[in-house]
């Protein structure tokens, strides 16, 4: 496990031996800090360069991770300005990442999506 902060706040928590790819922990992270509080709208996350020097991981590696959190609407990345926290990304932050959590747990049960979604419908009447 490896854990890594900015401005002593608890940020980024991944696994090597997870079978989950590292990107995905990145992003994953970022949005449960986002969910608990621990970042907020307007607050930059790392450049990606340090990032990756910090955890010993390629800096594509942390791009791609970045590239999801954009792709969902929770950051902006801007050139050379940084990737920020943006607006309404916590209200749907938590969701997405007990989403997540809920799917893996699902196929570690060796749960279909029909049988997960009838779960979720039945749950959600």
């Amino acid at each position: 496990m490896y854990c890594s902060s900015i401005n002593g706040t608890m940020l980024l928590r991944f696994d090597r031996s997870d079978a989950d790819p590292i990107y995905d922990q990145i992003a994953a992270s970022v949005r449960r800090s986002i969910a608990e509080g621990d970042l907020e709208v307007g607050d930059r996350l790392p450049p990606a360069r340090e990032l990756a020097r910090a955890l010993g991981v390629n800096v594509h590696t942390v791009l791609r991770g970045y590239a999801q959190l954009r792709d969902e609407g929770i950051i902006e990345m801007r050139r050379g300005r940084g990737s920020v926290v943006l607006a309404g990304g916590r209200s749907q932050a938590r969701l997405r990442s007990l989403a997540r959590e809920l799917c893996a747990e699902a196929r570690r049960q060796g749960i279909g999506i029909e049988e997960l979604a009838a779960l979720i419908d039945e749950e959600m009447s």
